[in-house]
């Protein structure tokens, strides 16, 4: 039985109340919210709201990083028939502009005076903006500007309000129904505007409770909430299964906290997407190289072990006793300590979502004792399509369908999928809803893909971005790019080749990890562009490219794809930029239009090319970089023959 959110609270605080449903760290104290203290804080900021003005079937903005406000509010903007719509907190003004037009926002939520800021700059053009409600005071006592409320004074109405109204709030949450709309979540722009996507309670519950069913999920859960509110699997991991499955969230005090936020509270339950594991990865990494050497040596010994059997022990399959007695001792010495210091040491369950994750990278978690799976969804699917079950992970696929899920393969290669937890429609967009979904109410994924003997989903690619070279084999860019990406040099990588005579990739740079390698040999550098260009670091990057082109040789099909030439790009690809979304996916068409002169540089046959690139800056200055590229050629390898 579904049921809506704001009911869902009330029901955990009835049944529950002293039990902890929030935490969050305040100048390094973890303040607690108990299940009633939350479900009163959520009805006297929606009476707040509703003193102010807010009306049913009205849109609010929250401009938010992880606090236990905006979790809040979302259910009080909710419990009053209205809907929340997160924006990224990075965001520019300008992107946040498009929204608050877009959902016609008349009122706004902001964390700090930095979002106070954006939002009072978007007013100018939006006079629409009435009200910005924001939680942390600091720099804004002497802000005068007109609709401006704090959190401390929205709260304070509310109780005036609803001792004013007596039962008028319950009345109106009354009239909220599962399939109402719960939340709009603009999607990420790869190809074009944002759209919204208008998503239900029942879709969102159903996802949440999918979850809670193939993970044995309980109220003793420990997450710790640190992805933006506006990506679709921070929705789901924090704020509907928090509220339906009534474990405890922690809000970390900062970004910059995260990791030291993660130790103290060890998670048992953790999501994120591929580049928070790379990360952590990274990390790992760069620590190593400054150990000692017999640490070192220990280290390799052990991952080589871990490599051979720690899945197998994860899925509790046969292994050698001798192995398992091994794998113990290397527990006790590197993986138990490794997980400890990743913040990892007591998680139960593991996923990854947003991206596809590259096999080396996942397998590397899965070795050491974490016990990360796939899950497989979008926006409009509630982040909810595929889960993968403990004793059936399978590195190249994302799991069976959930609960409550159908999913087929068109005859174009495109997966389909079916069910309760699907969007709504797109907001105002009913061109883009029928592009989408069709008649049979199957949506459209855009994703290519094929469902194995086993029954699990493989996605090989964005149906867009898989292509053939001129020689026909297949040519899926992003499978590529995840090998690459697993080398903690590498932070980014775009691969081309569709209609060209073979493959060519531009790679990223780790500055922290090259940074301290380059450190650690005194190889002095004045910043990125000057690091990225090093011959040193260059044959660094030959070397991984060389060993991608190796693993591609040994795959069936895909030896015509390995890299044949590539170049270190002179600068960081950017959300502010528009290069990456604000979930870090790629706009490969954009970024193919940008440097287009470096495309045509790398099949041209050229050794370099000068280009000079328009950047923004954090504060919204604009200005340029500028670089002669190198382009250098790859090792490539014959393919591998098959066996007799």
């Amino acid at each position: 039985m579904t049921s809506t959110f704001p009911h869902l609270l009330l029901q955990q605080a009835q049944e529950r109340p002293g039990a902890p449903a929030l935490r969050e760290k305040a100048y390094g104290i973890w303040q607690i919210w108990s299940w009633q203290e939350a479900a009163d804080d959520m009805r006297r900021m929606a009476c707040g709201l509703a003193a102010l003005g807010l009306r049913r079937g009205e849109n609010l903005a929250f401009v938010s990083g992880n606090r236990p406000y905006c979790y809040l509010g979302f259910a009080a903007v909710q419990s009053l028939g209205a809907v929340p719509i997160p924006l990224y907190q990075d965001a520019v003004a300008a992107e946040m502009s498009f929204v608050l037009q877009d959902a016609e926002i008349r009122f706004a939520y902001a964390e700090d005076q930095e979002q106070v800021d954006k939002l009072l700059e978007i007013r100018e053009g939006h006079p629409q903006l009435e009200v910005i409600i924001y939680e942390d005071p600091r720099g804004l006592r002497h802000y005068t500007q007109p609709g401006l409320i704090s959190m401390e004074q929205l709260l304070a109405k509310g109780r005036d309000w609803d001792a004013a109204h007596p039962g008028q709030w319950q009345a109106g949450l009354a009239r909220l129904t599962p399939q109402d709309t719960s939340i709009i979540l603009y999607t990420s722009g790869t190809t074009g505007r944002p759209k919204g996507v208008c998503l239900s309670h029942e879709g969102f519950v159903i996802a949440a409770r999918g979850g809670q069913e193939v993970d044995q999920l309980t109220p003793l859960e420990n997450v710790v909430s640190y992805l933006p509110p506006a990506w679709a699997g921070d929705h789901l991991f924090s704020f509907a299964q928090w509220i339906a499955v009534g474990f405890t969230i922690n809000c970390p005090e900062d970004a910059s906290t995260v990791a030291i936020d993660l130790r103290e509270i060890g998670p048992t339950y953790y999501f994120a997407p591929p580049r928070i594991f790379e990360g952590l990865l990274t990390s790992v990494s760069i620590r190593m190289e400054d150990a000692a050497r017999p640490k070192r040596w220990l280290f390799e010994r052990c991952m080589q072990l871990a490599k051979r059997v720690g899945a197998d022990i994860l899925d509790g399959k046969p292994v050698d006793a001798l192995d398992r007695l091994k794998y113990r001792a290397a527990d006790l010495l590197i993986y138990g300590p490794l997980r400890n210091v990743m913040g990892l040491s007591r998680i139960r369950v593991a996923y990854t979502a947003g991206a596809a994750i590259g096999p080396d990278l996942f397998r590397f978690f899965r070795s050491i004792g974490v016990n990360l799976k796939q899950l497989y969804g979008s926006t409009e699917t509630s982040a909810y399509v595929c889960i993968q079950r403990d004793g059936q992970v399978e590195l190249a696929a994302v799991g069976q369908p959930a609960p409550g899920v159908e999913v087929r393969i068109a005859d174009s290669g495109e997966v389909l999928v079916k069910s309760a937890a699907l969007l709504k429609e797109y907001y105002k967009r009913p061109d883009a809803t029928a592009e989408v979904l069709d008649g049979e109410g199957w949506f459209h994924t855009g994703d290519a893909g094929l469902i194995d003997a086993a029954g699990q989903l493989r996605i090989i690619d964005r149906a867009k971005d898989v292509g053939k070279l001129k020689g026909g084999a297949m040519f899926a860019p992003n499978y590529i790019e995840n090998k690459l990406k697993f080398y903690p040099q590498i932070k980014e990588a775009v691969c081309f080749g569709h209609d060209r005579d073979e493959v060519c990739a531009f790679v990223n740079i780790d500055f922290d990890a090259v940074g301290n390698w380059a450190e650690r040999r005194g190889l002095p550098y004045a910043g990125y562009v000057d690091l990225a260009g090093k011959p040193e670091v260059l044959e660094m990057m030959r070397e991984c490219m060389a060993q991608v082109n190796a693993d591609l040789a040994a795959e069936e099909g895909m030896a015509a794809t390995q890299v044949a030439r590539f170049l270190v790009l002179h600068k960081e690809l950017d959300p502010d930029d528009d290069e990456l979304t604000r979930t870090r996916k790629v706009r490969r068409n954009f970024i193919a239009e940008k440097y287009a002169v470096l495309i045509d540089a790398l099949y041209a046959g050229r050794s370099e090319q000068f280009i000079e690139t328009k950047v923004k800056f954090e504060d919204g200055r604009s200005g340029t970089v500028s670089a002669t590229l190198k382009i250098l050629d790859a090792t490539r390898h014959p393919a591998a023959r098959k066996a007799a």
